[in-house]
């Protein structure tokens, strides 16, 4: 029952905090709901104890009782990433394979470095010093892009359809690598032996993403004959929750990456099941439970994200080190989009005005979170999840409220059309 209860307040809280923003503050719904988690949490931070302790006790123990990694990475995420699959055209998706794939592998791996070394040797500046493989694990757990923040932002920015597809495909393949990486390297920082060959490695990535994927591709394919079979929309919505629920536990048994496999299966099941004769109402029924299962938890997650400051240990301490570290996170996305941008294959895609919309359109988000969260209590560990909050804050706030403005689809459609003349003659 405390799930329930737990999982009731949140609701509650969400619905409130989302009719406030409708009706005052007129910012995208899951930006104005973490917008105003964060007041009222530092509300009650800096009042809470002394003048609402009822109510500050009570908020403290229903954060408390959540695991956030786990809610997250083992439940919402998955729901959300097939959601996100789900409305993904995979003929978009082809067009666009080699930057999705360069950006959501080397460029994952290029910026973790270069987060991890401008860390190490500008955090002595402030007066915080970390080893240089915490610097590391910070710089692994905050490069990929989150799929839920870029996903939920892109709804609200008018961007053409080839970069929409770039930014979201990126986000939504980038964990299997962040995760791969993550794990090595936080083994590495709290003691264990890891076998660092290109070999072990690549097997590992092999595992967890292709894996991933794999699985994903064959409940996508099982579950589209299924509904082949029986064109009913209620039942066609419950064998799409058994596929994100049972393709989680599966995938978890078999120890590869859930949110590859629901990305997979979402995109197999939203671009192959149109080729089945499926009712129209059958259809609509499915994609607008989806899009509400998409909207409800994203509430709640942004809304896990502005009241996970009440969990956070002086925060104030670690402000200065979180600005260096904003800096340090741009500066590291912008070379991971502008190095692999550079490569011949893809001039002819990539004009001054798209790097641009990529870089700003790089949002950090829960998932980033859940990871700090998960590294073992150490004397590193607050450090690192406090800087880890400031740059998703920023992000999500600064870069999700302007990349609408940064996005400017006839100028970048202008761009890329004089950009690709240009290589013409120059071949």
């Amino acid at each position: 029952m405390e799930l329930y209860y737990s999982f009731s307040a949140l609701i509650v809280l969400a619905s409130v905090f989302a009719y406030i923003n409708y009706r005052f503050l007129k910012l995208p719904s899951t930006i104005g709901i973490m917008v105003i988690a964060i007041v009222v949490s530092i509300i009650l931070v800096l009042f809470g104890e002394s003048f609402l302790p009822r109510t500050f006790g009570k908020l403290n123990e229903l954060m408390n009782s959540i695991d956030f990694t786990e809610v997250l990475m083992g439940a919402m995420l998955n729901f959300l990433l097939f959601a996100g699959g789900i409305h993904i055209n995979i003929n978009d998706l082809k067009e666009q394979f080699r930057p999705v794939l360069i950006f959501s592998t080397a460029g994952v791996i290029i910026s973790t470095f270069i987060v991890g070394f401008g860390m190490f040797y500008l955090l002595p500046f402030v007066g915080l010093q970390i080893p240089f493989i915490y610097c590391l694990v910070f710089g692994a757990l905050i490069s990929p892009t989150d799929p839920v923040a870029v996903l939920s932002i892109l709804k609200q920015a008018n961007v053409s359809k080839s970069l929409e597809t770039k930014i979201a495909g990126e986000s939504l393949f980038n964990d299997g690598m962040a995760v791969v990486v993550f794990t090595v390297v936080l083994q590495i920082a709290i003691g264990k032996e890891v076998d660092l060959g290109i070999e072990n490695i690549t097997l590992l990535l092999l595992k967890e993403a292709g894996g991933g994927l794999l699985l994903g591709i064959v409940l996508g394919w099982i579950t589209s004959r299924l509904m082949r079979e029986v064109d009913d929309y209620i039942i066609s919505v419950l064998v799409t929750l058994a596929v994100v629920m049972g393709g989680y536990l599966v995938a978890r048994q078999l120890h590869i990456s859930g949110p590859l496999t629901m990305v997979a299966a979402g995109l197999f099941m939203g671009n192959f099941n149109v080729k089945f004769k499926m009712k129209s109402i059958t259809q609509d029924y499915l994609i607008k439970f989806w899009e509400l299962i998409d909207e409800i938890l994203n509430a709640v997650l942004f809304l896990f994200i502005g009241f996970e400051l009440l969990m956070i240990k002086d925060l104030n301490h670690y402000l200065i080190p979180g600005l260096l570290a904003i800096g340090v996170v741009l500066l590291a996305r912008f070379i991971s989009i502008w190095g692999p941008s550079k490569f011949i294959l893809f001039r002819s895609t990539f004009s001054p005005q798209t790097i641009k919309v990529l870089f700003w359109g790089g949002i950090r988000g829960g998932v980033s979170i859940a990871l700090a969260i998960s590294i073992p209590k150490s004397e590193y560990s607050n450090a690192i999840l406090s800087i880890t909050y400031c740059v998703v804050v920023f992000s999500i706030i600064v870069q999700g409220l302007t990349i609408a403005k940064v996005a400017n689809p006839k100028k970048i459609a202008k761009e890329e059309q004089e950009h690709a003349g240009l290589q013409t003659k120059e071949a």
